[in-house]
């Protein structure tokens, strides 16, 4: 399966931003490891194409992955634009884009927070 790289940066102290850019039909996303980061939350947007489906997944060993769920405890699947906050906090995230065609293009963004200092 293809993995469209990541780009992060600090945004501020405890804050850190983890941005995986056009990631089309069929590919993962490069996992970030961030487990010190207690409070996360991720925004998607782009073109969604027809069908087109992201779960943002979670692994503690970087092989087996798992959706990962909001505080409702449903899965963290999308078909079209949005924002959820992760309930887990496992040692790799990854967005995977499981469905969509040649039109699909999604830009995931991941906020991650530490404890307050």
């Amino acid at each position: 399966m293809p993995v469209t790289t990541k780009a992060g940066s600090a945004v501020m102290k405890g804050v850190h931003k983890t941005v995986w850019t056009n990631m089309p039909n069929g590919n993962t996303g490069d996992p970030q490891s961030a487990p010190t980061f207690n409070d996360k939350s991720v925004h998607v947007t782009g073109t969604f194409g027809a069908g087109g489906s992201i779960t943002i997944e979670g692994s503690n060993d970087g092989v087996n992955w798992l959706a990962l769920h909001d505080p409702t405890n449903a899965a963290i699947t999308l078909t079209a634009a949005g924002m959820r906050e992760i309930l887990e906090n496992p040692l790799w995230i990854r967005p995977n884009v499981t469905a969509g065609d040649g039109t699909t293009s999604l830009t995931i963004t991941l906020i991650q927070r530490g404890a307050r200092v």
